[in-house]
């Protein structure tokens, strides 16, 4: 039962990084990158779809992203999603394919994303403590029940703790690597 509930809460929580590790490669660099465009919701069809099914998305140069549109009818929709996304980025169309100039980054705009990445960090390790108490409640429940004796709940716990102690020094890691990145050009 206890191993369980830790197999659980691991698994959950390797989830919770995954996500972060995700956020964090959003977070625009001052590099091309794709992934920097994943998130942008473009509104064509009657629907809202995410913009890398209704385009190719590609990095051709380091300061260049360009969207090429599968239907050329929406090429006004693809830009007006970019132009709302929160990149701060201009989109140049030349009517069969988008362009994006990736600028360098001013250092002021450098510490925002700095900001950006730490309250993302914070948001992960808060994830983590409520999986946390989620399996410290689940062990609780099993000593109630008599499932686990008193000594044994206080080891799966010390468990807990130690297993969100590592995870948040993951999170730690993750977020002074991608610091260091965005600080280093």
């Amino acid at each position: 039962m206890k191993d369980e509930i830790l197999n659980e809460m691991r698994r959950k929580m390797d989830r919770a990084l995954e996500v972060l590790k995700k956020d964090f490669s959003r977070v625009r660099t001052g590099r091309a990158s794709v992934a920097l465009l994943e998130g942008i919701k473009v509104d064509c069809y009657g629907t809202t779809m995410p913009i890398n099914q209704v385009a190719s998305l590609a990095a051709p140069e380091s300061r260049l992203l360009t969207v090429q549109p599968w239907d050329p009818n929406i090429m006004a929709e693809l830009e007006k999603a970019v132009l709302k996304s929160d990149l701060g980025l201009t989109p140049n169309n030349d009517g069969k394919i988008i362009r994006i100039p990736i600028p360098a980054l001013t250092t002021e705009r450098r510490k925002e994303l700095v900001k950006t990445i730490k309250k993302m960090a914070e948001e992960g390790k808060v994830a983590l403590r409520n999986l946390r108490r989620e399996a410290n409640d689940q062990v609780k429940d099993l000593k109630k029940e008599k499932l686990l004796g008193e000594d044994e709940a206080f080891k799966a716990q010390e468990e807990v703790q130690k297993i969100t102690d590592d995870y948040i020094k993951q999170v730690d890691s993750l977020a002074a690597e991608k610091e260091k990145e965005i600080m280093s050009f």
